[in-house]
């Protein structure tokens, strides 16, 4: 293992980044071009996984974690980065990072640069540090995980991208539409050192992202830096202040503190009386069991960070 101090030796590292090639052909290219150029001279050894689709993305990075590379370097959006994040959780192999999705809270968590660019410039004069994730029944999740609400508007937006195609008006659409569909909120209860609490909510949302806690205004920022979650529960409990509450977080609008209720810590348990329930995580969607067991993952990951420890994000600001 490389002490977090020293620079990660790229050139003697076999590398693989993983990529969907699904989400924007002529894009995908002028990446390949760009990693052929610039990365791949840099490496011990280089080598380029695409998956046909999103969903793929799973079993290839747990394929490719299987396969003795030093560094497997995740090319997309958070999606794509939670899928090699949970592949490599728990393990010595590194994960590097390039954004190219629409948030990439990930990145910007980390620091390691907002762009490609700037996230190569990160990998190629990198050093190694684990930093936490979250869990759930096993499930690793990088920025958060949602029950209720959320989880339908993803499922809803599905059916009316493939229906009328993609834009901001079909996605603001699926959101009224899944909304207006939410007939009762669910009853649940929240297990946290031994203590049960019940609630009635349209809305959970684990956060572990302290970028986007940040973006949305809300309390809980600096406890997940230290290694927790922010688990905001909405308190609303009839039909429009749900629906409302409920909005205001699924388009990440910033949302009073007084719409929710807030825990803060590192492991808890949820329970719903629905044994099968769909969730939201990382923008992807899952079916899990509850009780759903949340723990931070404190260290569980070996990521490569600026080797200054300063982006060049922000050091171009500076």
């Amino acid at each position: 293992m490389q002490d977090s101090t020293d620079g990660f030796d790229l050139s003697h590292a076999r590398v693989c980044v993983v990529m969907n090639r699904g989400s924007g052909k002529k894009k995908h290219q002028e990446l390949r071009h760009t990693l052929e150029e610039r990365l791949a001279p840099a490496c011990g050894s280089y080598t380029l996984r695409e998956s046909r689709k999103g969903s793929d993305l799973p079993a290839l990075a747990r394929q490719v974690a299987g396969e003795e590379f030093d560094l497997i370097i995740a090319a997309g959006g958070d999606g794509t980065q939670s899928a090699v994040a949970d592949a490599l959780t728990g393990s010595e192999i590194v994960m590097g990072v390039l954004p190219g999705g629409t948030f990439n809270y990930f990145a910007r968590d980390l620091g390691v640069g907002e762009t490609v660019e700037d996230a190569l410039e990160t990998i190629l004069d990198a050093r190694v540090e684990a930093v936490d994730v979250g869990d759930v029944n096993g499930l690793i999740f990088l920025n958060n995980l949602s029950f209720g609400a959320y989880p339908q508007i993803l499922k809803t937006r599905e059916g009316i991208y493939k229906r009328w195609g993609r834009s901001r008006l079909a996605a603001y659409w699926s959101v009224l539409v899944a909304l207006r569909r939410l007939r009762n909120p669910m009853q649940l209860v929240a297990r946290v050192e031994g203590e049960s609490r019940r609630y009635t909510s349209a809305l959970v949302f684990v956060a572990r992202s302290a970028y986007q806690l940040d973006s949305f205004g809300l309390e809980g920022a600096a406890e997940i830096r230290r290694g927790e979650f922010a688990v905001l529960i909405a308190k609303a409990k009839k039909p429009l202040p749900l629906m409302r509450s409920a909005l205001r977080m699924a388009v990440g609008q910033s949302a009073k503190d007084d719409d929710f209720d807030l825990i803060l810590t590192d492991e808890l348990q949820i329970e719903t009386p629905k044994r099968r329930q769909l969730v939201a995580h990382d923008g992807e969607k899952a079916t899990l069991d509850s009780p759903f067991r949340l723990q931070v993952r404190h260290d569980g990951l070996r990521v490569l960070l600026p080797r200054d420890g300063v982006s060049k994000t922000a050091r171009d600001e500076a």
